[in-house]
């Protein structure tokens, strides 16, 4: 074999092949005059041909290592491959191949797993949420349903509270009907009933009011009620008491506990509290009159006072219709008047307030 032969078919001497195991699994080469700048660069150590590489802890082994025949790097030569480079280029995209797959089906399963643990956290985490929605929904029915009570019951208390109110409302209306038609009942009864004599001499002294007891009107009231009412039987003391009571000199009080001038009328003791100067009868007499501008008192009993209190209201409201200090029209005063002579005509029969 001649020198160009031997160079294209081998190495030159001192440059011999040499086989690098990779990390990756894969095998390279290098001239041996490159072996010391491989190994400080990429870590890696040469082997023979006879012995495998081992493989590098905690990755999967190598492919085997497949011996590549030394491509010249001169410019010169042309650049040829021996058939055994191609069979073991073709083995290891062979291995590289088969690889792929198994690679992808790891990916895959890991994928599925992954799927699967986050499909399950997700369904736990929505139960928890369905379970915590079903219990805020259950108190707040809860709560509605004890609102829709309390409504409820408010409802029926507003019910029961306005029937209340309007029955108590017609029951006042239906009073105030039956009164209004009672008072107009016996309006009509009274128009009906009247004296019409008696309403006219009222009506004729109304249109000038006097006190002289010669008018038809005050004649009539002086002969039926003042007259019988101040008849007591002390008959000087009763006519003392009738002039004063028309002159308005007349003054009634109570008993006071003091010493009074001894008054004689009649041959009755008029200081004693327990005899009454108009009647001469024994009563206890809690009130005294004073006639004008006498110092000397006289004790009543309660049934003379009562006598005397009746004239002198009527007195005194006829007064007030001459002064025209009573603004009503001619029906009510001459009704007024009526109710003061049926007082008189009370008190002279004994009938009076148990307090006078």
């Amino acid at each position: 074999m001649d020198s160009s032969e031997e160079r294209a078919g081998c190495p030159a001497r001192g440059t011999c092949p040499v086989f690098l195991a990779m990390s990756a699994g894969t095998v390279r080469y290098a001239p041996s005059g490159l072996c010391p700048v491989l190994e400080g660069n990429l870590r890696e150590e040469p082997w023979g041909t006879d012995s495998p590489p081992q493989p590098d802890q905690g990755l999967p082994p190598p492919l085997a290592a497949v011996p590549v025949p030394w491509k010249s790097t001169d410019p010169c030569q042309g650049h040829r491959e021996s058939p055994g480079a191609l069979v073991e280029t073709s083995a290891g995209e062979e291995a590289q191949g088969q690889e792929g797959p198994a690679a992808a089906q790891l990916d895959v399963l890991r994928l599925r797993s992954s799927s699967m643990e986050i499909r399950e956290k997700g369904s736990e985490f929505l139960k928890e949420e369905l379970h915590r929605a079903q219990k805020e929904l259950k108190l707040k029915d809860e709560e509605c349903e004890r609102l829709s009570k309390v409504r409820e019951q408010l409802e029926q208390e507003l019910e029961e509270l306005t029937a209340s109110l309007f029955e108590e409302a017609h029951k006042m209306v239906r009073e105030a009907n039956m009164k209004q038609a009672a008072s107009e009942k016996q309006l009509t009864e009274a128009r009906g009933k009247v004296d019409t004599i008696l309403f006219a001499e009222f009506q004729a002294w109304r249109e000038s009011p006097t006190l002289d007891k010669t008018c038809p009107f005050l004649e009539r009231v002086y002969r039926e009620d003042v007259g019988p009412c101040l008849d007591f039987t002390m008959q000087e003391l009763s006519v003392l008491v009738r002039a004063a009571v028309e002159d308005n000199t007349l003054t009634i009080e109570p008993v006071a506990s003091q010493t009074l001038p001894t008054v004689k009328v009649a041959e009755v003791d008029c200081s004693s509290t327990n005899t009454c100067a108009l009647s001469g009868l024994t009563r206890t007499c809690r009130h005294r009159i004073r006639l004008g501008d006498s110092k000397s008192h006289y004790y009543i009993s309660p049934s003379s006072r009562a006598r005397i209190t009746a004239v002198c209201n009527f007195f005194t409201y006829i007064r007030y219709i001459q002064q025209g200090l009573v603004r009503q029209d001619a029906e009510p005063m001459f009704w007024e008047i009526m109710r003061l002579r049926k007082e008189m005509s009370l008190a002279k029969l004994g009938f009076f307030p148990q307090e006078a």
